[in-house]
């Protein structure tokens, strides 16, 4: 009879248990971070609506935003096409004095005034012309959106 070699009992127990050990503590991770979702705090800003409406001199651009996520927020920089509201000149004003704070299911309106023929950047304000409205929180995110002047 030929005599069979293998692992001992304590050998493959030590295995096993390492194994598990392994395993639950990878389960853990997941599961803190699959909690980590569902309970922290998140920052999240939907635009309601951005809309133009022309005047005399240019345009009024509406934007209301709202805070839907499950945390408090500070818009703290508007940005036409890229430039920072601090250095729009007299291209346009903003209504409201930066940082402005949101609290989760609050909204806030901002209303800014756009010359006509100045420029921002490298941007001429005129008629048909596309600009980017972008908000930038305290939070590090940046909300965007796209309008035509009419």
């Amino acid at each position: 009879m030929a005599k069979r070699a293998g692992i001992s009992p304590v050998i493959a127990t030590v295995i096993i248990v390492a194994v598990t050990i392994a395993v639950a503590i990878a389960v853990a991770f997941w599961m803190t971070g699959i909690i980590g979702l569902f309970t922290g705090a998140v920052e999240k800003i939907e635009f309601v609506s951005l809309y133009a409406k022309p005047t005399d001199t240019g345009w009024t651009l509406t934007a209301i935003l709202r805070n839907v996520g499950t945390t408090t927020t500070s818009f703290d920089v508007c940005f036409i096409n890229g430039v920072p509201n601090d250095q729009w000149g007299g291209a346009a004003q903003l209504d409201k004095t930066l940082p402005i704070p949101i609290n989760p299911g609050e909204s806030v309106t901002f209303t800014i005034t756009l010359n006509k023929d100045q420029t921002i950047g490298a941007t001429t304000l005129k008629p048909g012309i596309s600009i980017e409205v972008k908000f930038h929180t305290t939070g590090g995110k940046e909300y965007p959106k796209l309008i035509v002047l009419p």
